[in-house]
């Protein structure tokens, strides 16, 4: 059994993010344990870039909040789906504070071999999502991990505006390759 974990970066609980992410979870068969993490739900702290999580036993980062919780998950993690509105071209800053603290050697103890990306904005610009994308074939690369593919939806804005889009059911068959 292939454990699929999705960190959900929209601070909305309803938002069009969160749709993508349940049509995403409706492709995925009882092979897969599947745990969403709603990021902007967890008391995250932003990384104090005082590198004694390389140091320290264990690895454990000195602050006190849910990054500990993120770690135990992401270490029995197979298939890490990365869920995020598009704020200002780039990911959510919920988002992105959970994953500046993912610079920590404890990562490399994580199982993960494959990787999603689920990306949804206002805008309709051709360019709208270079730099997600751009960053997260960065990690592909640094990690060795294997693209499963992505979900790219432009022109949603409001909460509900995804409902009836084609991405709806690409989320949903891209699941069911995992």
């Amino acid at each position: 059994m292939a454990k699929v974990t999705v960190l959900m970066g929209s601070p909305r609980r309803c938002g069009n993010t969160a749709r993508l992410v349940r049509a995403f979870a409706d492709g995925l068969d009882a092979r897969h344990e599947f745990e969403i993490l709603n990021v902007a739900q967890l008391d995250i702290h932003p990384c104090l870039g005082c590198n004694a999580c390389f140091h320290n036993a264990g690895h454990l980062c000195p602050q006190p909040d849910d990054m500990a919780r993120v770690y135990r998950v992401l270490a029995d993690t197979d298939v890490l789906v990365v869920a995020t509105p598009v704020y200002f071209y780039g990911i959510s800053a919920q988002l992105k504070m959970l994953v500046d603290r993912l610079h920590n050697p404890i990562r490399n103890s994580f199982r993960i071999s494959r990787m999603v990306l689920l990306a949804v904005g206002a805008a309709t610009l051709p360019q709208l999502f270079d730099s997600i994308v751009m960053q997260y074939r960065l990690c592909l690369h640094f990690f060795h991990l294997r693209d499963l593919g992505s979900v790219l939806v432009r022109g949603v804005k409001e909460a509900g505006d995804i409902e009836g889009n084609a991405a709806l059911d690409e989320a949903c068959r891209l699941a069911s390759t995992v």
